[in-house]
C-alpha cells in the first residue's frame, strides 16, 4: 500500500529528523489522508505518554539517605572512617550534578505544554470538521466565541497577506476554555491557540521561538493572555503571522 511508505517515516517525522522536502511530503500527505494522520496523533500521544513516565520518578534525599544507611550498616566501622571523607565528597559532586537538572525542570515543563498543543494541532489535522465555526471573514469567527470561552480577542487583517482564517473552535488546556484558529498559508496549515495566562501556568510565553515534535511555534503574551503559533510551516510564516495577530492586538 502507498501509505505503508509515509508510515514507515512517521516517527522520524515527529521527532524532527526528516530531510526538508520529505518532511514537506509527508505533512501534505498527513493532510489529505485521514487514516496517515490518525496514526501520527496516536504516536504523538504514546511519544508524550513515554516522555511523562521518563520523569515521574525522581530521588529526593531521604531516599539517599536510607540507602547511604544500608551501606553503613553493611560495613565495618574501620571502613566507615576510611570512606567517609570519599562519600562525603561524592555526595557533595551528586548535589552540583542535579543542581542544573533541577534548574532545567521548568523547560521540560514548557516542552510536555508545547507537545500537548502539538496532540491538538495534529488533531485538528486528523479531524474531517477541523472547525466548529466556518470563516466567512474575522467578523463571523470572533462573535462565534462570545460566552463560549472567558476572554475575548481581537483578529487580524488579512488582505494581501497570504493567509486566509478558515474558521475556529474551542479548544482545552488543563480543563480550561481558549480559543484556536485555523489559518491557512499556500498549502500549509497553522493552528493559533489563544489561552488565559494562569490557564498555561508557569510557561515562558514571552516572544519565543520553539519547536514542538516536528512542528515549528510562536509564543508570547500579552493582557493575560498567552499566545501559540503552530504548524509545519516555514519560521518566517509563523513570524508573519505572529506579526499580524500582535497588531491586531
Amino acid at each position: 500500500m502507498v501509505c505503508e511508505t509515509w508510515t514507515e517515516k512517521l516517527d522520524a517525522y515527529l521527532d524532527g529528523e526528516l530531510p526538508e522536502a520529505d518532511a514537506r511530503a509527508l505533512g501534505e500527505h498527513l493532510r489529505g489522508c485521514a487514516g496517515c494522520a490518525a496514526e501520527s496523533l496516536s504516536r504523538v500521544q504514546q511519544k508524550r505518554a513515554l516522555q511523562a513516565a521518563g520523569q515521574r520518578f525522581t530521588p529526593d534525599p531521604a531516599f539517599r539517605a536510607r540507602i547511604q544507611k544500608t551501606i553503613a550498616a553493611r560495613r565495618p566501622a574501620r571502613w566507615n572512617r576510611l570512606w567517609l571523607p570519599v562519600l562525603a565528597t561524592a555526595a557533595v559532586l551528586l548535589i552540583a550534578a542535579l543542581f542544573p537538572v533541577t534548574l532545567n525542570r521548568r523547560p521540560r515543563g514548557d516542552q510536555q505544554l508545547l507537545s500537548e498543543l502539538a496532540d491538538l494541532h495534529v488533531a485538528t489535522l486528523a479531524s474531517s470538521n477541523p472547525v466548529d465555526v466556518v470563516s466567512t471573514d474575522r467578523h463571523t469567527v470572533k462573535p462565534w466565541f462570545a460566552g463560549k470561552i472567558p476572554f475575548t480577542f481581537n483578529l487580524p487583517e488579512l488582505q494581501d497577506s497570504g493567509f486566509t482564517l478558515l474558521g475556529g473552535k474551542v479548544s482545552y488546556l488543563n480543563q480550561s476554555p481558549g480559543a484556536e484558529l485555523i489559518f491557512r498559508v499556500r498549502q500549509h496549515q497553522i493552528s493559533v491557540f489563544i489561552f488565559q495566562e494562569r490557564t498555561a501556568g508557569n510557561i515562558h510565553a514571552d516572544d519565543v521561538a520553539q519547536s514542538a515534535l516536528s512542528f515549528n511555534v510562536r509564543s508570547w503574551s500579552h493582557n493575560g493572555l498567552c499566545y501559540f503559533v503552530i504548524g509545519d510551516a516555514s519560521p518566517q510564516d509563523l513570524d508573519k503571522l505572529s506579526q499580524l495577530i500582535k497588531a491586531a492586538g
